[in-house]
């Protein structure tokens, strides 16, 4: 079963400092169809002004990735951490027993892009922590995410693994899944058609009960495959 989620039918808050688009409901954005999907709670496009930012706030109990696209973000939080990460690089935190941080784009010309997903986690009230790591490019399958930190991925307290492929021009390609699993494809940049479905950037495709993703692509693509409960 496969459904669609399209890039201009997410949720959309423009806060003048901010332009967000949301996946699932999150903050004045409520979808009673779109909540989640198994255990993947948010998906949020950002673009952030130059200089702007998210001030220090609260989160517990979440696992908190952050992926740079265009742009930079300056960091800082309650565990100690002051970092900066560039396009291109993952920052992961759990937020477990409480903690704070910010996130700002410390450039005075450049927009800041970014994807951030929360995934719910299996485990609460464990000691937060903080990792960012540029994972090199590669045509195929990078594993970002895994609950055992398997092959220099990100340690996740969840029962799922994601995945980033990167695909050139015209290239076909299959993806075996598990049909008791379900699987989040979003879409980071490119056009490619998986199982007969056209996809562009931000697009996205929730599948389930399947057992093989076939993929051609329209351009350079590159996208992010959550295998979840």
């Amino acid at each position: 079963m496969l459904k669609i989620r399209r890039a201009n039918e997410r949720g959309h808050a423009n806060h003048g400092w901010l332009k967000a688009y949301h996946s699932f409901s999150f903050a004045d954005y409520f979808d009673r169809n779109h909540m989640h999907f198994s255990d993947l709670r948010v998906i949020n496009e950002d673009f952030v002004q130059p200089t702007m930012g998210f001030g220090m706030h609260p989160h517990k109990d979440m696992e908190i990735l952050t992926y740079v696209l265009e742009g930079k973000i300056a960091h800082k939080d309650s565990m100690g951490n002051a970092k900066e990460f560039n396009a291109g690089e993952f920052q992961i935190m759990s937020a477990g027993s409480g903690v704070y941080h910010s996130e700002f784009n410390p450039s005075e010309t450049d927009v800041l892009h970014l994807l951030q997903i929360w995934i719910m986690p299996n485990e609460y009230g464990i000691t937060p922590r903080y990792g960012q790591k540029q994972f090199a490019d590669k045509e195929g399958a990078t594993l970002i995410l895994s609950p055992n930190a398997e092959d220099g991925s990100f340690k996740v307290y969840q029962e799922m693994k994601l995945w980033r492929y990167q695909y050139g021009v015209n290239q076909t390609a299959e993806i075996k899944l598990e049909s008791h699993r379900n699987y989040w494809l979003q879409v980071v940049k490119g056009s490619l058609t998986v199982n007969g479905v056209e996809l562009n950037s931000s697009d996205a495709l929730a599948v389930s009960q399947e057992t093989l993703l076939e993929l051609q692509t329209a351009s350079k693509v590159e996208f992010l495959l959550f295998d979840l409960k």
